[in-house]
């Protein structure tokens, strides 16, 4: 059994010590509305996490082409009137209400205008914000914190705000059943995993197992990153590339990081104790001086399918277009299959009318 969840609490005394006011409970969404049920409120809570705190170091000199400067790649509008993050916003409260979307920014990327104007319109609290960058580590458990805080008894989807979905609908169909497969069984970890088109080695690969639950399967082996050839023969077993959309509950996770990165459990419970008070601004930069930069798929994922692989599970996509967009290539790959582009009057932005087509599932703001 792992030590006891940050400053000894027990399961009841995180309920009890909830904080009030913006902490509160809020109405169960219309999405986790269900009729003739009763007093099942904690079981249907559904928090997500939105993942805004990269700096696209990768794309500086192709945003700075589009717009003249070095806005990070997720506020930028590449398709459409929204930025890729407001696209992952409009997509994630398909199924979780903005009050329980929680979404972790970088302290630098407030020196920007556009950024400050796509977060304003956010429920106050929701917006976490980290002093650095430390890779995907910290930058989901530092929101799943507040999360834990304040509904620890929630299922939790991440979503990263750099990804292309021609088919939302579709795919939100699938975040769905993978909330549907954590609220059966609270120990699994549910991955959603794509259908490779080429060995891409940028990407983490998920070999599928038996099926464990109606379409979601056991997790066979998990690679982040493989060379090309080792990419290719995961590809010949089945293997699915990882979206890094995942759902799993706040409390399992806390305790699979107590279990296979205890140094990065300490600095959690630390910020955790400290959510709500005075100390709180003083707890995160003390815990992101001392941590080092963390990968979650290398570092947590692939630890957790060793040891403890009966927890984590994939849930294979299909029938819909996902790309991390995370170069150059990727972006222009995706707006080349969507068909010729066009120039939106009054932007530097190259649109794609048959993309904002096929990606109508997220329509326009006027």
């Amino acid at each position: 059994m792992p030590p006891p969840l940050f400053g000894g609490f027990n399961h009841s005394s995180l309920r009890e010590r909830r904080p009030g006011g913006a902490y509160a409970e809020s109405e169960v969404h219309p999405a986790e509305a269900r009729p003739n049920m009763i007093n099942v409120r904690h079981s249907l809570i559904r928090c997500g996490i939105v993942l805004a705190g990269g700096e696209g170091t990768r794309l500086r000199s192709f945003v700075r082409q589009l717009r003249g400067d070095f806005l990070p790649k997720q506020y930028v509008r590449f398709v459409g009137t929204r930025s890729m993050l407001e696209h992952t916003f409009h997509r994630a409260e398909r199924l979780i209400p903005p009050e329980r979307l929680f979404t972790v920014v970088n302290r630098d990327h407030l020196g920007h205008l556009e950024v400050k104007r796509q977060l304003l319109s956010r429920v106050p609290g929701t917006v976490v914000v980290q002093p650095v960058n430390k890779e995907t580590g910290p930058g989901i458990l530092l929101p799943l914190m507040h999360v834990y805080r304040r509904h620890p008894e929630s299922s939790v989807a991440v979503f990263p705000s750099d990804h292309f979905i021609a088919q939302e609908e579709l795919f939100m169909d699938h975040v769905e059943l993978a909330f549907s497969a954590v609220e059966r069984n609270s120990s699994s970890v549910v991955l959603l995993g794509t259908q490779p088109h080429e060995p891409e080695p940028e990407y983490g690969y998920i070999v599928p197992g038996r099926e464990a639950h109606p379409g979601v399967c056991e997790v066979l082996e998990f690679v982040e990153k493989p060379a090309p050839d080792a990419a290719l023969k995961l590809i010949a077993q089945g293997g699915l590339w990882n979206t890094m959309v995942m759902v799993f509950k706040a409390r399992t996770m806390v305790d699979l990081v107590c279990r296979v990165a205890p140094p990065m459990y300490r600095f959690c419970g630390h910020i955790f104790d400290a959510i709500g008070t005075a100390s709180e601004l003083d707890a995160v930069n003390h815990a992101y001086r001392q941590m080092d930069a963390m990968n979650f798929s290398k570092r947590l994922l692939e630890n957790f399918s060793v040891v403890n692989s009966s927890r984590l599970m994939v849930l294979p996509v299909r029938d819909v277009y996902w790309s991390d967009w995370g170069s150059e290539q990727r972006i222009l790959r995706g707006l080349k299959m969507a068909g010729p582009q066009e120039p939106r009057c009054g932007a530097k932005e190259n649109k794609t009318r048959k993309l904002e087509e096929r990606n109508s599932a997220v329509p326009s703001v006027r």
